[in-house]
């Protein structure tokens, strides 16, 4: 901070601050001439901001001898605490080079548990090597997801494309995926190839619900065909889903990306289920707070390479 220490009071409202730019240019190069050029102002421009920091700081700060410019004593003494306020001042404004590595976050993201073992691995296995000092959080979703995002109070979070968005919260596509009708190895459905919907609806199934609402699109097809399916499993994970599907003769719709990790361990199969909307684009959300966020950007980043990572034969397809 600059502080005058005159006779007389100066207040700092009252002081043009682009003076202080000039002054340092004067400080450093001695030469109205060479500080006009220096900053981009004309002579007589410059000439004219001398005359008013010599009104300012009631002192000559530049005197000619000879064919020069020497400063007074007031000017030395100022030339040091001008150049540091004004490098001070550069530094506010100007937006450092982002450096991963240099970050120490906590990233709060609200995410279900098949996109935390979906996506989680791979992105921490960059993380670990590129920002070491950034954790991730994975919270619940829960019902006020929209206030959260709203609020600042998560950083990110998944949706569907065709979800619409909270009030300011901003978008990008993450991955399109699809969904899958999953049951285990050696069931009887899977030998009889399409499965169609009175078939499809005579199993027992699980769902998932994320909300407790219970409602689904297959639900919303079924009843459109006049059929009714028996659900004998709900659950909010979609790990349980799969593990139950496993081992009895229910069966599960839910994205097979996510299922495909699953099916040489759980020995399972994927089928293409009888619903016509298959397709599930998955999207990142995060606040509008937080859209100049350098590291969350870089991050987004990541989440869309480890998403690549999961295309398999044009199953699930990335944009």
């Amino acid at each position: 901070m600059l502080y005058i220490t005159h006779m007389r009071d100066v207040h700092l409202k009252s002081i043009d601050l682009n003076l202080l730019t000039a002054l340092g240019a004067l400080l450093s190069q001695r030469s109205v001439s060479r500080a006009a050029s220096d900053i981009g102002l004309s002579q007589p421009a410059m000439s004219r901001a001398l005359d008013r920091l010599r009104h300012l700081f009631d002192d000559e700060l530049m005197l000619r001898s000879g064919h020069r410019m020497v400063l007074t004593a007031r000017a030395e003494a100022l030339a040091p605490r001008i150049q540091a306020i004004l490098a001070d001042i550069g530094d506010v404004v100007t937006q450092p080079t982002f450096d991963p590595g240099m970050e120490r976050r906590t990233i709060r993201i609200a995410a279900v548990d098949s996109q935390t073992a979906l996506f989680f691995p791979g992105v921490m296995a960059r993380l670990l090597k590129e920002a070491p000092e950034v954790d991730l959080r994975a919270v619940p979703l829960g019902r006020d997801i929209a206030r959260r995002i709203q609020a600042s109070e998560i950083d990110m979070t998944f949706s569907l494309a065709s979800y619409p968005l909270p009030p300011g919260a901003h978008s990008a596509m993450l991955m399109n995926d699809r969904l899958a009708l999953v049951m285990r190895r050696g069931h009887e459905a899977a030998r009889h190839q399409p499965i169609d919907l009175a078939a499809y609806a005579a199993l027992p199934h699980v769902t998932v619900s994320i909300f407790d609402d219970g409602h689904t699109e297959a639900d919303a097809t079924l009843a459109a065909a006049g059929l009714e399916r028996r659900i004998a499993l709900t659950t909010p994970h979609f790990t349980a889903a799969l593990m139950a599907v496993a081992r009895t003769d229910m069966v599960t719709v839910l994205s097979r990306a996510f299922a495909r990790q699953f099916a040489e361990p759980f020995s399972l199969v994927l089928l293409e289920p009888p619903i016509k909307s298959a397709e599930l684009p998955v999207t990142m959300v995060w606040p509008a707070a937080r859209k100049n966020d350098r590291l969350l950007a870089w991050l987004r980043g990541i989440f869309k390479e480890v998403a690549g990572e999961l295309v398999d034969e044009g199953e699930v397809r990335t944009t």
